[in-house]
């Protein structure tokens, strides 16, 4: 079940989405501060990102989890599998598979993810290339 609201300030909604751990504060900090340049046909830019991120129930650790552990730390790449996912062209449940994998057991291959790199950006022809 979602836990933004209309109401929601941005600081409330980064509360709730971080549930008080410091890694996801700094990933969606680093979100809101980058998505633009990044993802710039996105409508509601960074905080799209959250809605995202509601949809599929990923919070807290799990933020933190999806970003440090498996998109390394990259912002244009975890951007990226949010986008691929809402475009359909990867499974929400392994996202979700993915975010909740604390023991680093679920990952993609290089070739996965330059495959998701082509198809997000072939289908979004603003998204930030890899240079």
């Amino acid at each position: 079940m979602s836990r933004i609201e209309l109401k929601d300030t941005i600081t409330n909604v980064i509360v709730k989405m971080a549930e008080g751990n410091p890694g996801a504060i700094s990933t969606i900090m680093a979100i809101l501060e980058q998505h633009d340049k990044i993802d710039p046909q996105a409508t509601i830019g960074g905080i799209g990102v959250l809605l995202l991120l509601d949809t599929y129930e990923i919070y807290g650790t799990d933020i933190y989890v999806l970003f440090n552990d498996k998109c390394n730390r990259d912002v244009r790449q975890m951007l990226m599998l949010l986008r691929a996912t809402q475009l359909g062209l990867f499974s929400s449940d392994k996202l979700k598979e993915m975010a909740y994998d604390q023991m680093g057991e679920i990952n993609l291959t290089d070739d996965e993810w330059n495959a998701l790199d082509d198809k997000v950006c072939d289908r979004l022809s603003d998204f930030q290339r890899v240079v």
